[in-house]
């Protein structure tokens, strides 16, 4: 019996949820600090139906003045993928490390994007190393969902 072909294609990449919260505004447009940022990277991938799977980034943006929130920003990216005759053994990396970086792009101009629209200067998301993200995910919790970067 002849082995089949690994097949991986992008069925879509979507935005899947955003929201934007200046909960100081618009007092907060008239301090002159620079605001503290903290960036949260979530993975997670999950399968849809035989062979398509979702996966998806999510970036949680927030800056400070002292105590006061200046922005939150939170933006869901997703992307379906066809993925089959894939060796169980590289399923992982495949929905860990291939898709996050194909869905990644997207997020970082969609959070640009929200940002710049609320009248702040774009946040540029800086460009992440998903293959040691999984591999550190790996090491430390032994295979659970979800990726945190600083």
């Amino acid at each position: 019996m002849a082995e089949q072909q690994p097949v991986f294609q992008i069925q879509r990449v979507y935005l899947k949820e955003s929201s934007l919260e200046q909960p100081n505004s618009p007092a907060i447009f008239l301090q002159n600090e620079q605001p503290s940022v903290d960036i949260q990277l979530n993975v997670a991938g999950e399968p849809v139906a035989e062979g398509i799977f979702e996966v998806s980034v999510t970036a949680t943006v927030t800056t400070k003045i002292a105590d006061k929130t200046v922005f939150l920003v939170e933006a869901k990216q997703a992307g379906i993928f066809e993925i089959r005759n894939v060796p169980a053994t590289q399923m992982g990396p495949v929905l860990g490390v291939v898709c996050p970086q194909i869905v990644f792009p997207y997020l970082r101009g969609n959070v640009a994007d929200l940002v710049q629209r609320a009248g702040f200067p774009p946040v540029h998301l800086q460009e992440i190393n998903f293959q040691a993200l999984y591999d550190q995910q790996q090491a430390g919790s032994n295979g659970a969902a979800g990726q945190q970067v600083q």
